[in-house]
């Protein structure tokens, strides 16, 4: 199984936990339990559930699992009062509540302009300004974090970011999430590209690589 969030692969098989393609360190516990909350996705897992399935016929104190979640969300970069990935569920357990796509839907997805085409990722998709050679967004009219686009599963939803340009689709000011349809076009700031499904006939760059 590998599974693609926000910028994380995960793949089970391998036992490798990938960042933007570099490796995250992870204990092998807290690799487990990694695996185990996101195969349970959103459901939340209880701490007795998880005692069994990572010390079986082992008697172990709860603080193990708190600290083995604290170095999950550390790897993550996650916030425990913010969370974007793991959530802790008060005097039950924990749940995974980030989506996350298997390989066969991640980057169906992609932005294109000027003949180029820009594969999306599964999970969140940043649209910000940069200066880097290549990308789209090269251009001062574009807020730093303008807006972005949430890839899960078969879905596409953009949300604008309260840029000073605004976000528009087809014309309309985005003001709320908003699911994408094949043949879209999105403006930010002066930029205009088009959302489309991806065609495998022609080179694409991943938006997270420029």
């Amino acid at each position: 199984m590998v599974l693609h969030f926000d910028r994380f692969v995960l793949d089970a098989g391998a036992r490798r936990l990938l960042r933007g393609g570099r490796e995250v360190h992870l204990s092998p516990k807290a690799f487990d339990l990694l695996q185990l909350l996101v195969s349970r996705r959103p459901n939340a897992v209880s701490k007795a559930e998880i005692q069994d399935a990572l010390w079986p016929s082992t008697h172990v104190v709860e603080a193990n699992v708190a600290n083995l979640a604290g170095e999950v969300r550390r790897a993550l970069r996650d916030d425990q009062a913010e969370p974007r990935f793991v959530r802790t569920v008060p005097r039950f357990g924990y749940a995974f509540m980030h989506p996350a796509v298997g390989d066969e839907a991640a980057g169906s997805f992609c932005l294109v302009t000027h003949g180029a085409q820009y594969r999306l990722a599964a999970g969140v998709n940043i649209l910000g300004r940069t200066m880097r050679d290549g990308s789209p967004f090269n251009s001062e009219t574009i807020s730093r974090r303008h807006a972005s686009i949430v890839v899960d599963g078969t879905s596409a939803v953009i949300q604008d970011h309260a840029s000073k340009n605004g976000t528009f689709v087809n014309g309309d000011r985005v003001t709320a999430g908003l699911a994408l349809k094949d043949g879209d076009v999105i403006r930010l700031g002066s930029v205009e590209v088009s959302f489309c499904l991806q065609n495998e006939d022609t080179p694409t760059v991943s938006l997270l690589e420029l």
